[in-house]
């Protein structure tokens, strides 16, 4: 056998790391279509059904409190050896769950106890799902592939919503059940996906065996670049998640496919805002482009304050898109890199429930300012939080993304886009595409939390 530091053992750990990111990356994208094919048309079902906007809104209020809860929780027997069984199993739940919504929808004209039960049900899936794969980019790439797989997670979330909502409101207007039976398969699919990673997943770092589950707060909470991921995904969060509702709402009377190909629109925008952000980066420096990013984020906001069509709310979701990934990426690769194995899912499980929290009012919110205070409130509502956002994040930046703890974008963005391309490029082509971030309204939103961080002084 070869001596581990061989080249030639070298060479194979490089081949099998590639291919585990090959994998991960189809599986975020199978898992993302899916979820934005049913996502989408959720809202419009129970609309369908004859229940009012604030039924939907409630519960997608209500299942985003769940998440809170269940995130944390999930994180720690992730990051103590059970990460695989934690992936393949809630998977296998919310396959479960979808396909029973799609036979109830089939035979009969369910009550809404139904719907919301087993939506419900699947909701769980995910975010147990969503909690064990954040440690799953650090167990399967190496060092000097974080940021090409950061890319490429990105770009496949974006990858998602250029196909997965439009896909969504066609199956929905030819026959209710088939979103939720495409769902049902993509999850199937991304059990099979888990299980073929050759990544040592279930081996935990080293560290102690009984962390308490507070330690993935403390480890946010003791570093300035993840007090600053914080404040930026919850508020990145609070956003997509009321203007995405804010759009479903405004848009109903339109059909599920017009819904459907807003936020595909959006999508492919973000498609190809992931695949140049690791460029923009490049050029402008970390600091510098995750401070300009969040001041250009005003002119969609201002785009979607004055939208009263739905070629007008399109036009604000893609320019929002675009820009959105060159954050996400910057964040994403700083924080693989700022975390202790150890600690990578409990830290990444904070981060995510603190912006789901966040957020978790915004689809009832979105309810009652649309009905009550007419179509433009909501956005005007996000115009200012995005100023407020903005004026943080030009201060915040400056003292945590220094060149420590910043990605290095100048020695990997070559690599980046390339791999962004035949990772989930490949993806778009095959009519699919996935998620850490980024809904259907509001579900899966692309925020820096997916691939998480660490104490500059711990790096792995």
């Amino acid at each position: 056998m070869d001596e581990p530091s061989s080249p030639a053992s070298r060479a194979r750990a490089s081949r099998t790391s590639r291919r585990d990111l090959r994998i991960l990356w189809w599986t975020n994208a199978i898992d993302g279509l899916g979820t934005q094919a049913s996502g989408i048309v959720l809202p419009l079902l129970i609309l369908d059904l004859g229940h009012p906007a604030a039924a939907a809104g409630s519960f997608a209020s209500a299942v985003a409190v769940a998440g809170v809860v269940l995130g944390p929780v999930v994180a720690r027997p992730a990051d103590h050896g059970h990460r695989r069984a934690l992936l393949i199993g809630s998977a296998a739940l919310a396959a479960a769950a979808m396909t029973g919504l799609t036979a109830a929808l089939f035979w009969w004209r369910p009550p809404l106890w139904t719907v919301l039960g087993l939506a419900f049900t699947e909701r769980l899936g995910v975010f147990a799902h969503e909690a064990a794969a954040r440690g799953a980019l650090a167990h399967v790439a190496r060092p000097e592939d974080v940021t090409r797989g950061a890319a490429g997670l990105q770009a496949g979330d974006q990858a998602a919503l250029v196909v997965g909502p439009g896909l969504g409101g066609a199956l929905f207007e030819a026959a209710r059940p088939l979103p939720f039976l495409a769902d049902a398969l993509s999850y199937a699919a991304t059990a099979l996906g888990i299980r073929a990673l050759r990544a040592p997943l279930d081996t935990p770092a080293p560290g102690p065996r009984r962390m308490p589950l507070a330690s993935g707060f403390r480890t946010v909470g003791g570093s300035a670049l993840l007090r600053m991921v914080l404040v930026w995904a919850s508020g990145a969060s609070v956003l997509v998640t009321l203007l995405s509702y804010t759009a479903v709402f405004v848009l109903d009377g339109d059909g599920g496919t017009t819904v459907g190909l807003v936020l595909s629109a959006s999508g492919a925008a973000g498609l190809v805002g992931a695949l140049l952000a690791p460029g923009v980066v490049t050029r402008l420096g970390a600091r510098r482009a995750v401070v300009l990013t969040t001041w250009l984020l005003l002119v969609p906001a201002g785009v979607l304050v004055a939208a009263d069509t739905a070629w007008s709310y399109a036009a604000g979701f893609a320019l929002l898109a675009l820009l959105l990934p060159t954050v996400t990426v910057v964040l994403s690769g700083a924080l693989v890199r700022a975390v202790p194995r150890e600690v990578q899912s409990q830290a990444g499980a904070a981060i995510g429930a603190t912006a789901a929290l966040a957020a978790a009012g915004c689809p009832a919110l979105a309810a009652g300012l649309v009905t009550w205070q007419g179509p433009h409130t909501p956005a005007a509502l996000c115009l200012a939080l995005l100023a407020l956002l903005a004026v943080y994040t030009q201060g915040a930046a400056g003292r945590s993304l220094t060149a420590e703890t910043a990605p290095d974008v100048r020695s990997g963005a070559e690599d980046a886009v390339p791999d962004a391309r035949s990772g989930a490029g490949e993806a778009v082509q095959e009519a699919r595409s996935r998620t850490d971030h980024q809904p259907t309204p509001a579900d899966h939103q692309p925020t820096p939390a997916t691939h998480p961080p660490v104490a500059e002084d711990e790096r792995p």
